[in-house]
């Protein structure tokens, strides 16, 4: 399982955390065509967002508010698929943050939207024994992150770039010129927020 480094996850969630269990999962609210997400991404996510929307025809955008990452890469490409899927916006605010998982929940949008001051972190995947960048690209270990971005029209260029832009235990903020270069965004607002903003974020 990729590991996205709770430490990091609950400090861009402004949280402490006391252990690897310990981290608020995704919670939604529901306000006119928008639902908004906060929290991390594990295996009731999917569920949790079904349940949501079940009453709410009109929604048509996923506000991610703070979503820093995932404790579940499968359940996350998962419910990221089905976002895609329902045609969905998804934006992150001015004072939103996406990292990790979060980034790769961002890209499911048929739209995505980056709004100016907003923050996008990617970094490398762990597993028990290894890290994405010490094997080699050939491995089929990197299939299900490569499957996912070429159903989602993403370049697979993007998904290299984020595991060689920061350890598993880093985090890389990417700028307005690596959004624009990979084409993360479909509408970029403004410059994004600086490291030392998202870092404190």
């Amino acid at each position: 399982m990729r590991i996205h480094h709770l430490l990091l996850v609950c400090l861009a969630a402004t949280v402490a955390c006391a252990d690897a269990q310990d981290y608020t999962p995704l919670e939604f609210s529901v306000a006119g065509d928008r639902i908004t997400a906060i929290g991390v991404i594990d295996g009731t996510s999917l569920d949790t967002f079904l349940d949501a929307i079940d009453d709410h025809l009109e929604i048509r955008t996923l506000v991610l508010k703070n979503i820093g990452g995932s404790v579940d890469d499968e359940a996350n490409v998962a419910f990221s698929r089905v976002i895609n899927e329902l045609d969905t916006i998804t934006l992150v605010p001015s004072d939103g943050l996406v990292a990790s998982g979060g980034t790769d929940l961002f890209l499911a949008g048929t739209t995505r939207i980056l709004e100016p001051g907003a923050c996008l972190g990617v970094h490398s995947w762990a597993a028990d024994d290894f890290t994405a960048t010490d094997i080699s690209r050939t491995s089929s270990e990197h299939g299900r992150y490569l499957d996912y971005y070429n159903d989602i029209n993403i370049d697979p260029a993007f998904y290299w770039f984020t595991i060689e832009a920061a350890p598993a235990v880093g985090m890389h903020w990417m700028t307005s010129a690596e959004v624009e270069q990979y084409r993360v965004a479909t509408l970029l607002v403004g410059s994004l927020s600086t490291a030392i903003t998202c870092d404190s974020r």
